[in-house]
């Protein structure tokens, strides 16, 4: 029966593969495309991501770069009155962007495309910047005030923006939750496994899947789930506030003393990602697309600029002026991309275990043991491997349970933008918890999460369409509020500096 169930399971991923490689990879799987010298490299997906990142980059003057240090600055100085400070926010958004895909993503990338992938997740990146001050700055331009929080997002600026339509605020809002429902079977699947490797490495001894320590696990972090997610975006930001700072630390402390223990691979480090970059070794398919395209989907899963989910986490913040949220989120970008992803990349290449004996066995690891096989061959033989092993472990799981936490909240938010019945909201809770226990139940009866992960890649490309254009028809305002924000005048940020109605503003202007 359950062999049953797992081959209906993979046979409906992998028809959904077919659409989302589709989605990724059109036009460039048409022969006359394909054959365009260059061009024929980019598919409309990376036009589309890295084109609005250097569009919005030079219309905004690279804002990215000019404005880092003020962002730097609203975290250190961030407070709220209603809602959760700058800082909350960041906390927030940072839970949903780094998860497992800053481990399994820059692996993935990596082990399929080369280390030149990384060049590519760098660049892409350092534009996504500029695409996530945008999409920030909108959502706090448009953001809602509901009791003593403020609510906001691409669901609430898209309605806006066309037409103050209630069809598209529900129709996005229903959107984000599909988007969550096929994010949610690997976090959860991803969150479980953590739980079994580190019980695994304390007890000494490989534990099966079936072992009772995963359902244990399956128990702990539905309740936890449930208990958190509930109760709305600022008990969310209590648990992120704490759980962010010791996860960020943990894992680049961790990684940190690898590459100081192995500084000797430093220089071949950067020689392997800028030249192959555009010609990968032949065992990596030596394919200059393959490089690029895997280093702009995983950048994106991981940083998610201009997918709109983060909008929510910036939305909800009591920033002084909308461009100061946007500042803050771009330096999430940072973060998570050229900060995180670089040290697993850093892993990952120095191990450059595909050069040595074990090599094709390499290749047959899934995405986690890769990474663990990595940073073993940087602490051969040694005890602290074990350590490392955990932290790693430690840190993996945590990534995985934010991203639950995070999903959960603004699938709520979402849910009560479509319908205020309690009906309604209990059904979409009851769904995502029923979806993260099959998620979790994949892990337990031993399935592979490359099928989930299929499902996380086209749920980003879908959502990541909806919005691109949002930002394109709201520019002209978050442009409007960039030449106010960089006058530096003193007035405050009302109606008047964007030409269209902003309620919540024009009230705190007059506080």
């Amino acid at each position: 029966m359950m062999e049953t169930i797992l081959n209906i399971i993979t046979t409906v991923c992998g028809k959904i593969q077919v659409v989302s490689d589709l989605f990724w990879d059109f036009p460039t799987n048409f022969e006359w495309y394909a054959n365009i010298p260059i061009l024929g490299n980019f598919s409309l997906a990376i036009i589309l991501l890295i084109g609005s990142g250097i569009y919005f980059s030079i219309r905004l003057k690279f804002i990215q770069v000019r404005k880092f240090k003020r962002g730097i600055e609203v975290l250190k100085t961030s407070k709220a009155k209603t809602g959760i400070s700058p800082l909350a926010s960041f906390f927030l958004s940072t839970a949903m962007r780094v998860g497992p895909g800053n481990i399994l993503g820059v692996t993935g990338a990596v082990s399929v495309g080369g280390p030149g992938a990384l060049l590519w997740m760098w660049i892409s990146a350092f534009f996504g910047m500029s695409t996530a001050f945008v999409e920030s700055t909108l959502s706090q331009i448009f953001k809602e005030r509901k009791d003593d929080e403020y609510v906001g997002g691409m669901a609430f600026y898209g309605r806006r923006l066309i037409k103050n339509s209630a069809i598209v605020g529900v129709v996005l809002s229903l959107m984000y939750i599909i988007y969550a429902l096929l994010c949610f079977p690997a976090q959860g699947f991803n969150t479980v496994s953590a739980m079994g490797q580190i019980a695994s490495i304390v007890s000494g001894q490989e534990l099966p899947t079936t072992h009772a320590v995963y359902w244990i696990g399956f128990v702990i972090v539905i309740i936890a789930t449930i208990s958190v997610s509930f109760g709305g975006t600022k008990k969310i930001s209590k648990v992120t506030d704490v759980l962010v700072p010791i996860m960020a630390i943990v894992y680049v402390l961790t990684v940190v003393i690898l590459i100081v223990i192995n500084f000797t691979r430093i220089p071949w480090f950067f020689y392997a990602v800028f030249t192959e970059a555009f010609k990968p070794e032949a065992v990596f398919g030596g394919a200059f697309g393959i490089a690029l395209m895997q280093g702009v989907k995983r950048g994106l899963m991981s940083n998610e600029a201009g997918q709109g989910t983060i909008t929510m986490p910036a939305a909800a913040s009591d920033a002084k002026h909308p461009c100061d949220q946007g500042c803050v989120q771009a330096i999430g970008v940072f973060l998570d991309t050229i900060v995180i992803c670089t040290l697993t990349g850093f892993v990952v290449i120095m191990g450059r275990v595909w050069l040595t004996d074990a090599g094709e066995a390499w290749f047959e690891l899934g995405k986690l043991p890769k990474y663990l096989a990595s940073a073993a061959e940087l602490t051969p033989g040694t005890a602290f491997n074990v350590v490392v092993t955990l932290l790693i472990s430690l840190c993996f799981g945590l990534f995985a349970f934010t991203c639950l936490l995070g999903f959960m909240s603004f699938s709520e938010i979402c849910a009560n933008r479509i319908s205020r019945s309690k009906v309604f909201i209990n059904v979409i809770r009851i769904l995502d918890i029923i979806v993260i226990c099959f998620g979790m139940l994949t892990s337990i009866v031993g399935m592979d999460l490359g099928a989930l992960w299929d499902l996380s890649d086209f749920a980003n490309i879908l959502i990541a369409y909806c919005n691109i254009p949002l930002l394109y028809i709201g520019f002209k305002y978050v442009k409007k509020a960039q030449i106010h924000y960089e006058k530096e005048d003193g007035t405050s940020f009302t109606s008047e500096v964007v030409g269209i109605d902003v309620k919540v503003w024009d009230e705190k202007a007059k506080q």
